[in-house]
């Protein structure tokens, strides 16, 4: 692939997208949204398949060994006891826990009398281990391959698999937007993670179901990349953030919907089967490729002339305003003058970041703010499990305040822009967890849930805003790929959490120290952002490097900077030069000689 020079037309921006086309296409018109509700569907789709492994990896309340009567003496009929006497006799109490998840009693094998104290032995399960009924499902991966006990590590594992396939496929398929286009790279990534959705219900095995997993995270990494990527740049500076939001609350909607889904499909491969089946129906955007265009803004910011002006008359068409507005066919003309006819399209990939300053810091404080807001979700979530052991108790209130968190965005942030409210979700975050942290051992239960319910709320607003927050200040040349990078943060943020879960937890106190220090770095950070409310999506390099970051205080009031600190002008200023003007026109005034009365000079 070619990458740009600073002599070519897109690196030198010769045609505002924004100002100068998207009116004539109609502006955010019809068509416009009805790409944009379509490219909500995907959406969906990849969130039932995100949060689906939630069902497959879930440890039942309660389980124990099987009973090996191998292990008894064998004068013992198991039939001469009831269900409960003969539990109590094969199988060890823990404390007040119950009976022992990984431990059977081997007796003697001579022994008749069992009512005195018999020396037994304790050994691990030899023959598998009972099950009672999974939140949703009656069987998942955790029940089928027995991943308890010495096995419990492959569950973790299993997530860190799955994330790692969403890093390499943010990180690789993103890039891929930039060099195939949105349209391309969408297509390619709905084929694949299809496939693999289908695959992954037929794995018999750990090792394999383990693998497919990994490939369909990166799969589905380029699904939702490319389908966020392509709606915000249909868009208009107003509409950006509702179009962003509404997708989120799609995601929510297909969050409500999985446990239901769970619970009707009873087992891990029917649900699997199921949360395929949108991915299956999104392959009929290769038949109907008008619903999901390609972006003719990365088509003009990548030098492809003839297939921008083809996009279009497209737009403008289906807009209904290519018949009505004259000065349509002046714009081509132009764009022909401006690019020659010996413009060649020019790719670019994030390789190019090292070339600049601005685009890289950006891009690495919003990785840095998206690592936190994931990775300190485990912190919240694990106060929630303290308070009640109930899945659902935990599922549903993360999922209300994911929905809470898109509300509060859609409140807020057009109104005192984007870095501000990234800069106070932060400060949130970074407070609750403190607070936590510190006094977890001195508040009551309902405080702590009270601080950690806060904390998981701000923290996904953090996550939410920052991915949105890169979109919009990446160049588009190159945004597949940033994003890509930003998002792939995000799942290492995630998979920390699981890395605390395979050493079963012994590390959770460093984990909330270190994410809660960088919660409170972050807020300096977040400072040496841009603000990209009301401005138009920079589409070259040269765009990306020119964004700065505004002023802490509002300097003038007849810029629209956005300030982080809002300041109120004096309505009044004290000028010496006017008030001697004042001083002199009075006097004159008073002294005189037409005044009805004749003030004299010494009194002034």
């Amino acid at each position: 692939m070619a990458s740009g020079q600073s002599g070519s037309p897109s690196s030198q921006s010769l045609m505002d997208y924004e100002t100068k086309i998207l009116p004539h296409l109609g502006g955010y018109g019809r068509y416009n949204r009805v790409v944009v509700i379509f490219s909500w569907f995907p959406a969906f789709a990849v969130t039932l398949n995100l949060f689906s492994g939630h069902f497959f990896t879930l440890i039942p309340d309660t389980y124990h060994c099987r009973p090996d009567p191998s292990l008894l003496p064998s004068t013992l009929l198991p039939s001469n006891f009831s269900e409960q006497s003969y539990l109590n006799l094969t199988i060890p109490w823990d404390g007040n826990s119950g009976l022992s998840h990984c431990e059977l009693f081997k007796y003697p094998p001579n022994v008749s009398d069992l009512s005195g104290k018999v020396p037994r032995e304790r050994v691990s399960c030899t023959r598998g281990w009972e099950y009672s009924t999974v939140a949703g499902l009656q069987s998942n991966i955790v029940t089928d391959w027995d991943l308890v006990c010495n096995d419990y590590w492959k569950i973790p594992l299993q997530h860190i698999c799955f994330m790692v396939g969403w890093i390499v496929g943010y990180i690789f398929l993103g890039t891929l937007c930039d060099w195939l286009g949105r349209q391309r790279g969408f297509l390619l990534s709905v084929g694949l993670s299809s496939l693999c959705g289908v695959i992954v219900c037929l794995s018999r095995s750990l090792v394999a179901f383990l693998l497919m997993r990994l490939f369909q995270g990166a799969t589905l990494a380029g699904v939702f990349v490319s389908s966020y990527i392509a709606r915000l740049e249909l868009c208009d500076p107003p509409n950006r953030l509702m179009v962003a939001m509404v997708g989120g609350f799609v995601s929510v909607s297909a969050e409500l919907l999985l446990p239901g889904l769970a619970v009707l499909c009873r087992d891990w491969p029917v649900l699997q089967a199921v949360a395929t089946v949108p991915l299956l129906l999104l392959l009929s955007y290769w038949c109907c490729a008008s619903v999901f265009p390609e972006s003719p803004r990365w088509l003009l910011a990548t030098d492809q002339i003839p297939k921008a002006k083809k996009s279009f008359q497209e737009f403008a068409s289906r807009n209904g305003v290519y018949l009505q507005d004259e000065t349509f066919p002046t714009v081509l003309a132009e764009l022909d003058s401006t690019y020659g006819e010996d413009c060649r399209p020019r790719f670019y990939s994030v390789l190019e970041l090292r070339r600049t300053r601005v685009i890289w810091k950006n891009c690495l404080i919003l990785s840095f703010t998206l690592f936190i807001g994931t990775g300190i979700q485990y912190c919240f979530t694990r106060n929630l499990l303290n308070y009640s052991k109930n899945f659902y108790f935990t599922y549903f209130l993360r999922v209300i305040t994911g929905a809470l968190a898109c509300i509060f965005i859609c409140l807020s942030v057009n109104h005192f822009g984007r870095r501000g409210m990234l800069l106070l979700s932060a400060i949130i975050t970074g407070l609750s967890s403190l607070l936590l942290l510190a006094l977890t051992q001195y508040l009551h239960d309902g405080l702590v849930l009270v601080l950690s319910v806060v904390g998981l709320l701000f923290s996904q607003a953090l996550s939410m805003l920052s991915a949105f927050f890169a979109c919009e200040v990446m160049p588009t040349v190159v945004r597949g790929g940033c994003l890509g990078l930003v998002l792939a943060a995000g799942c290492v943020g995630m998979a920390a959490s699981s890395l605390m879960e395979l050493q079963s937890s012994s590390g959770y106190f460093l984990h909330h120290v270190i994410f809660a220090s960088f919660a409170v770095l972050s807020v300096l950070c977040i400072m040496l952002l841009p603000e990209s409310k009301r401005k138009s999506l920079p589409d070259s390099l040269k765009e990306g490097e020119s964004q700065r970051r505004p002023p802490l205080f509002l300097s003038r009031t007849d810029r629209d900077n956005l300030p982080l600190l809002h300041t109120h002008q004096p309505l009044s200023e004290y000028n010496p030069d006017n008030y001697s003007r004042l001083v002199s026109a009075t006097r004159n005034m008073l002294t005189k000689d037409s005044l009805p009365y004749r003030i004299a000079p010494e009194i002034l």
